[in-house]
């Protein structure tokens, strides 16, 4: 049983100093050597747990990326309350709340999208789930708001989901090429912009 948590922490630990190095070089910018070196282990305590760098990528992606996008962009779709509030806090609140190493270097979901997601099916798979995880929530509390009154009826769910997310995920990125905040001031207009046209 000790044995198990200790196999357990350190596979954590390895994919933990993965997803960083990833999200500040790149996923193949960075190697096993280099992830091994951060985490002060040997290079057997690696393929102990993983058996290649794409494997180590999609643990990254299923262990970090997937649980950073449901703690703060789903979990908080299911707080009670009117639904419409409950999205524009949601998205202007994630956005106000970066740290300066996250503006300078993006989302990790999204520049693993741009780096891998077009040439490796698991990679494809494993991003997408978690859009297609983020969207389904959000059409959820879209068709909630109908229900409640908070969102005009006709509204097309799946449409403004798309978009909601793909205006965040880019702004991230746009976020990337500026020295300031100006370019996220600016789309925090537009998105209350937006979203007033869907509120009751």
């Amino acid at each position: 049983m000790q044995q198990e948590i200790k196999s357990e922490a350190t596979k954590q630990l390895i994919a933990e100093k993965a997803f960083n190095l990833f999200y500040k070089n790149g996923f193949k910018s960075t190697s096993i050597d280099n992830i091994m070196k951060e985490t002060s282990l040997s290079k057997g305590a690696f393929y102990h747990h993983f058996k290649s760098k794409k494997e180590i990528g999609l643990a990254v992606i299923g262990l970090k990326i997937q649980k950073r996008v449901m703690d703060v962009m789903i979990l908080p779709l299911k707080e009670p309350g009117n639904a419409y509030d409950t999205i524009e806090n949601v998205f202007t609140k994630r956005l106000k709340g970066f740290s300066l190493f996250e503006k300078q270097h993006g989302c990790p979901m999204n520049n693993f999208i741009n780096e891998l997601g077009d040439n490796e099916i698991a990679y494809q798979s494993a991003l997408k789930n978690i859009i297609e995880d983020w969207k389904n929530h959000l059409i959820q509390i879209i068709e909630r708001g109908k229900l409640e009154r908070s969102i005009k009826h006709d509204t097309p769910s799946e449409a403004v989901a798309i978009y909601l997310i793909s205006a965040f995920e880019g702004i991230r990125g746009l976020r990337k090429l500026y020295n300031n905040d100006a370019v996220f001031d600016e789309f925090l207009t537009g998105l209350s912009l937006y979203l007033k046209q869907i509120k009751f």
